[in-house]
């Protein structure tokens, strides 16, 4: 009896670790139609003040991601993902490195690198998974300011600032799929608050997969939106910009 019971057993095992995803690897890419809007403002001791703002022009931008699951519980599985926003705006007053004239022409640019360690807690039960983990947002920016005056050089010229962060944020994620068709339903959301600054990136998406023997070839459109509300560590800057709209890609899975 003892060798009946064991055999199915180990049997069972077999079958279970057969069936299972020993590697699953999904990936997407396409475009993101941005509609910004905010400002970012400068104060010091010594009375100076300028403020950017922006002049909400749309702005299409390319993203990309992708993850990779496993059967390991232990570590954790990984989802990388690429995207850049940018807005276009006038700046005017006085700043820590120069003074902009009314309507200086100028532009931020950011390009965020998210790494995404991650747990399943659902995975695919009842049609359902939930997915927590933490996101390491790595942020390159870069401020632009033209027809400015350089104050340490007293020069009028072009302002270049570039700056590279990276933020802790917590992931989170539910997706459902569609019994008997192959839509999925989807969102997920990256925040932080902390020390009066607040900085998350949320996103909703329907999907549709192609069933293919190896390869399934899928299409994704949803909505996007980020928002930074955050103040540097000597209180002399605050930024509080918006990145909202439609994004729409295509999509791989292994």
């Amino acid at each position: 009896m003892k060798k009946i019971l064991s055999t199915l057993a180990l049997s069972a095992a077999i079958t279970t670790i057969v069936s299972a995803d020993l590697l699953r690897i999904e990936m997407g890419a396409g475009a993101w139609g941005q509609d910004p809007s905010g400002n970012i403002t400068y104060s010091d001791s010594t009375g100076a003040s300028g403020e950017y703002k922006s002049n909400e022009t749309s702005y299409t931008g390319a993203y990309a991601w992708m993850l990779i699951k496993h059967p390991l519980p232990i570590i954790p599985n990984v989802r990388l993902e690429y995207t850049k926003v940018k807005d276009e705006g006038i700046s005017t007053g006085t700043f820590e490195n120069f003074t902009a004239p009314i309507g200086s022409p100028s532009s931020l640019e950011m390009s965020e690198y998210d790494i995404i360690p991650y747990y399943n807690l659902l995975d695919n039960t009842f049609w359902m998974t939930i997915d927590l983990g933490l996101d390491i947002k790595v942020i390159d920016s870069t401020y632009t300011a033209e027809g400015v005056t350089i104050n340490n050089l007293g020069t009028i010229g072009t302002y270049t600032d570039s700056s590279t962060v990276a933020v802790p944020m917590v992931y989170g994620r539910f997706r459902v799929e569609i019994p008997g068709t192959n839509l999925g339903l989807e969102s997920d959301i990256k925040y932080i608050t902390y020390d009066g600054s607040t900085l998350y990136d949320a996103r909703i998406k329907v999907d549709y997969t192609f069933d293919l023997d190896v390869i399934e070839p899928g299409i994704e459109i949803g909505y996007r939106t980020q928002k930074f509300d955050i103040t540097d560590d000597d209180d002399n800057t605050k930024m509080d910009m918006d990145f909202s709209g439609v994004y729409a890609g295509v999509m791989l899975r292994f």
